[in-house]
C-alpha cells in the first residue's frame, strides 16, 4: 500500500501563495517552511496536546509527548507542553482551531510565555494488521499569526517507502545492522514506531 498523502487547503492564517513542498530525500515528505521566517529567532514554543481524530484516546497524549522530546533533540528552541487538563488549554481555547485573532495570540503569547504555538491533530492511528498514524501540525507565530512551519502526512509500517525510513532510522539510533527489516517491523512496538514517526517529523525542521 502506498503512504497516503493528502494536501489540505491551509488555514487563513497562512500567508497568500503559500504551499506544501515535496522533498523526497528528507524523513517526512510533505511539509512547509516560512521562507519569510527564521526558525532561530523563536525562542520557545508551547506544544499544544494534539486533537485526536482516531478511536485510541490515549494516542494524543502518547504522540504529543513523543513529538515533545523529539523537538528537545533538535535543541532549536526551548519547549513546554500544554495537556488539555491544564487550565490553560481550556481558558485560552487551544482547540486546534484555524485562526487566531490578534486579541488571542497576545493573550496566549502572554501566558504561556512563548513566541510560537504548535498545535495539530491525530487524524489517523491504526495498530494492527499494520500500525500507520497520520498527522497534520503547524507551527504559528504568535506575534504576527502567520504559519512558520506545518506538515501533513501519514506514515504506515506497510509502505516501501516507510519501510525504508525505519531501517534508516534505526541505523541512525542504534548505529548497526541488526534483524532483516521485515523482523523488525514485525517485533517494533507502537510507542516505539509513535517515536520513529516523531523523529521524521522533527528532522523536517
Amino acid at each position: 500500500m502506498n503512504i497516503l498523502r493528502s494536501i489540505l487547503i491551509l488555514p487563513m492564517i497562512v500567508l497568500s501563495g503559500c504551499g506544501f513542498y515535496e522533498v523526497p530525500q528528507k524523513a517526512a515528505n510533505y511539509y512547509y517552511l516560512n521562507p519569510d521566517k527564521d526558525l532561530s529567532s523563536v525562542g520557545r514554543v508551547a506544544v499544544v496536546e494534539l486533537a485526536d481524530e482516531s478511536s485510541y484516546p490515549q494516542i494524543s497524549s502518547d504522540v504529543t509527548n513523543a513529538l515533545f522530546h523529539a523537538f528537545q533533540k533538535r535543541q532549536l528552541f526551548g519547549l513546554s507542553i500544554v495537556y488539555r487538563n491544564d487550565p490553560a488549554w481550556r481558558g485560552l481555547q487551544l482547540d486546534a482551531k484555524p485562526a487566531y485573532n490578534l486579541e488571542q495570540l497576545l493573550a496566549i503569547r502572554k501566558a504561556l510565555k512563548c513566541d510560537a504555538l504548535l498545535t495539530g491533530t491525530v487524524t489517523n492511528y491504526q495498530p494492527f494488521p499494520h500500525m500507520s498514524i497520520g498527522l497534520n501540525l503547524k507551527l504559528i507565530d504568535l506575534k504576527d499569526g502567520q504559519l512558520i512551519w506545518a506538515l501533513e502526512q501519514i506514515w504506515d509500517s506497510a509502505d516501501k517507502i516507510t519501510e525504508s525510513h525505519i531501517k534508516t532510522y534505526f541505523k541512525k539510533q542504534l548505529h548497526s545492522d541488526f534483524a532483516p527489516l521485515h523482523e523488525r517491523l514485525m517485533s517494533l512496538s507502537p510507542i516505539e514506531f509513535i517515536k520513529f514517526v516523531a523523529y521524521e517529523v522533527a528532522e523536517t525542521l
